[in-house]
């Protein structure tokens, strides 16, 4: 037999499946024409007629248990022993009924009626049976003291729920599964609403992504899709979206928002596009704006926004990732030729990694130790050019492709060496530190470790837009998951077809928190950008160092945690589409290879939450980088006496829904966590120092502290993002179902770390167990507005799809 289906995978592109069964004739029951018949219509029989056939439906039943149903119905009055006899047979094991013999047995049960048998259990179906066969069940054996029992003890036998055999066997259709009605609201609404701001600039983009340039194959080779990407750069080059973020006057628009807005944007297209697209405009055109100065951009940014000058960003060596501080590559200032020489003094501080190097980058921005009159002065940029009009590279630099990588394959990744190349002194990018024309160095800022925090903290629009990404990513994988989990169908309740997998908790619970996740996140990356744009909207405004701390610190959380969700939500997506998830149209493995990096890119995720404990041990201080502690050692002690908020046992042990789903409860519940593990690991580690520890080692011992302290910090202003999110939504449609989603993530965080609750005693465990069974309420309650919610991110079909086309059928599983 064959069994057709709709599916709507990326896209709500629909598909039809077709999924074939074959009957296998069973070899150790060879069809036999002497197969026991069921016996002519004794009208008393009848009632055993449904109990016999479920018997032998399902084949798992074992010899001893055939045996005791027999021996039950042996004992039964039967006036006919003849009669007893035949139906013993049906219940021989060494010879059972054929599949001819039972669809006959089958079809007498649906011919006879039965009244409303699908409300039956099968004893309740056979005495409905015999009496109106004309059986008087009044009179007759099933009268007898005992009789009935017996029959339902038979049933008791089998091992099914009797309602779903009856329902089966008379081809009654199932209840529903009951879910509740969806939260009415309007996904394009909600659509409308998350563009903002800057709608404009992300419709622009979500209209090249749909054209072909910016779509690529499914199995390029490596040099076509480097190919393919370059020319998808080089078409929103067209489009002017590279250099929003530079001044007017240099070809942008001045709208560092805008910048981000676009490459959030982009990001619901191929990863290497976004990526090299990020290299050249976000990394090496925001280094030559925010490290340069004024002659530098006239020289160089009218070029990097028409994409002549090609550019990379070389900060990482083989030997130092995240540890910039401590690179090694040197710039020396020749002061006969006012030249600055640039050179790799061994292989572990060859630049590697960097995008853009291996075949188009022209010129990089290359961080290097700066050596002034013999004194070195710490980390610096400086612009170097690294190939010619024809794209060889030019004389003192090599070059070298990464090759193959697990991801992000349309990025060209190069290792450059320089061999004491010479630059002129004006090279320099010098906003924070210059080389006078007499050869001497000087700074506004006197602290070579403070200049090289601001110097960094410059470069923070990249976190934030990898954090966005991320975002986006997140949101590309639940689209595809989530609509094709609310159209594929499979098992389902007896007696009624197959239901949806996402009607399946296991389902919802791989999804749905996920998709309250990514909403949060939404919120929370939106907030922050704001906050960044402001500081950002007058460059020539006096700085404000808290200000600006506090942006690096949560740009820094928010990076690991969106990240981090981006690659788990893409697992779970792709387990959750079973076969169809590995399917390479369907995009998710590509995307899950391609933001696998996001962890790395932008610094480590566990280095950037530590920078984050960092902060709030130092109130965003000036030593928040600095591993030895030196400036944390008060704050520290001032935490360490601090006593946590007292627990209300009354709230310890309060486990109805409405307390539960309290958003109230779920922030104090999250700031309790924070403060507490803030207080601890201050204590912890001033405990450490004061016994002669030293403080580097003190950190190395906590790093699990500050990672869990960081973890609880983040999430905590994403929940409030998310509550204030919610109050800002134009209508209430809208903000009650957010305010359920918002529920289901707050509980499910909490569910994921009741260990550490039921430790610090916050959780009872009564409440624990409460908090599983409302994430399995709220997940049922939000099931049926997922696709809408889905929708809501706003990716249009033909940005969703694969240009190649999705599979014409769907693989049996």
């Amino acid at each position: 037999m064959g069994r057709h289906g709709p599916a709507t995978l990326a896209g709500g592109v629909k598909i039809t499946y077709r999924i074939t069964q074959v009957t296998m004739p069973d070899p150790s029951h060879p069809a036999d024409p002497a197969e026991p018949r069921w016996p002519d219509d004794p009208p008393d029989l009848l009632a055993l007629l449904p109990v016999v056939y479920v018997a032998w439906s399902d084949g798992l039943l074992s010899a001893a248990e055939l045996d005791a149903i027999r021996q039950q119905v042996d004992a039964l009055p039967w006036p006919d022993p003849a009669v007893c006899a035949q139906l013993l047979s049906w219940l021989d094991p060494a010879h059972p009924p054929g599949p001819a013999a039972l669809e006959e047995l089958r079809e007498r049960v649906r011919k006879l009626p039965a009244g409303s048998a699908a409300d039956r259990s099968l004893a309740e179906l056979g005495l409905e049976l015999a009496r109106h066969a004309g059986a008087d069940v009044s009179d007759g054996p099933w009268s007898a003291s005992g009789a009935r029992a017996a029959l339902d003890a038979i049933e008791a036998s089998l091992g099914v729920v009797g309602q779903e055999a009856v329902r089966g066997l008379v081809g009654a259709a199932a209840p529903g599964l009951g879910a509740p009605a969806a939260l009415p609201f309007d996904g394009a609404a909600m659509a409308a609403w998350l563009r903002l701001p800057h709608r404009k600039v992300r419709e622009r983009v979500l209209a090249l992504l749909a054209e072909p340039a910016l779509q690529m194959p499914l199995e390029p080779s490596r040099e076509e899709y480097r190919a393919r990407v370059l020319a998808a750069v080089e078409r929103l080059t067209e489009e002017e979206i590279g250099a929003l973020a530079f001044p007017a006057e240099y070809g942008g628009a001045g709208e560092p928002g805008q910048a981000i807005a676009a490459f959030e944007t982009l990001a619901f297209g191929d990863q290497s596009v976004l990526i090299k697209f990020g290299v050249h405009f976000g990394l090496f055109g925001g280094s030559v704006l925010q490290l340069g100065t004024a002659r530098h951009h006239r020289a160089y940014l009218a070029d990097t926004a028409r994409l002549e000058l090609p550019g990379c960003f070389a900060m990482t060596e083989r030997g130092h990732g995240s540890n910039v501080r401590d690179i090694e590559t040197l710039a020396t200032h020749d002061p006969e030729r006012d030249e600055l020489v640039i050179h790799t003094p061994h292989d572990g501080a060859v630049k590697h990694w960097i995008g853009n190097a291996a075949l188009h980058g022209r010129m990089a921005t290359v961080f290097c130790q700066l050596r002034v009159g013999g004194e070195e002065h710490g980390v610096h940029a400086v612009l170097v050019p690294i190939r010619g009009a024809d794209g060889a590279p030019l004389p003192g630099v090599t070059i070298e492709d990464c090759g193959a990588k697990a991801g992000l394959n349309g990025v060209d990744n190069g290792q450059l060496r320089f061999h004491g190349v010479r630059v002129p002194r004006a090279n320099l990018l010098d906003r924070f530190g210059r080389i006078t024309d007499g050869g001497r160095y000087e700074s506004p800022i006197p602290s070579a470790g403070r200049r090289f925090f601001t110097m960094l903290g410059t470069l923070v629009a990249g976190r934030i837009s990898i954090a966005a990404a991320s975002v986006s990513a997140s949101k590309t994988g639940l689209t595809i998951a989530v609509r094709y989990s609310a159209a594929r169908r499979q098992f389902g309740p007896e007696g009624a077809g197959e239901v949806p997998i996402l009607d399946y908790l296991t389902q919802q619970r791989l999804l749905l928190p996920r998709l309250g996740a990514a909403y949060a996140l939404h919120f929370a990356s939106r907030e922050l950008i704001e906050r960044y744009t402001e500081q950002m909207a007058d460059p020539e405004a006096p700085t404000d160092e808290s200000v600006q701390r506090r942006i690096e610190v949560d740009a820094a959380g928010l990076k690991a945690l969106a990240s981090r969700h981006a690659i788990e939500t893409l697992q779970a997506c792709r387990e959750a589409m079973g076969g169809q998830g590995y399917l390479a149209a369907n995009r998710l493995g590509r995307l899950k290879a391609d933001t696998d990096i996001y962890a790395t890119f932008e610094g480590a995720n566990v280095v950037l939450l530590q920078l984050v404990a960092r902060g709030l041990l130092s109130k965003f201080g000036d030593a928040m980088g600095d591993l030895k502690l030196w400036g944390m050692v008060r704050y520290l002690a001032e935490r360490a006496g601090t006593r946590v908020t007292e627990l209300n046992p009354v709230v310890t042990r309060r486990t109805n829904s409405e307390h539960l789903r309290d958003p109230d409860f779920h922030l104090a519940a999250f700031e309790y966590r924070e403060e507490r593990l803030l207080g601890s690991v201050a204590r912890r580690l001033k405990r450490m120092i004061d016994d002669g520890t030293d403080s580097f080692e003190a950190m190395n011992r906590a790093q699990d502290h500050l990672v869990a302290l960081a973890r609880a910090h983040v999430e905590r202003q994403v929940l409030e993002a998310f509550h204030r999110g919610i109050g800002a939504a134009p209508t209430p449609e809208l903000a009650d179902v957010l305010r359920a989603l918002a529920t289901l993530w707050a509980l499910e965080r909490l569910e994921e770390d009741r260990g550490w609750f039921l430790e610090a005693g916050y959780f009872e465990g009564g409440k624990a167990r409460a908090l599983r069974a409302e994430v399995n309420a709220l997940c049922r309650e939000v099931a049926p507005c997922a696709v809408q919610l889905v929708d809501g991110f706003g990716i249009p079909d033909d940005v969703l799809g694969a240009p190649d086309g999705l599979a014409a059928t769907h693989p049996a599983e």
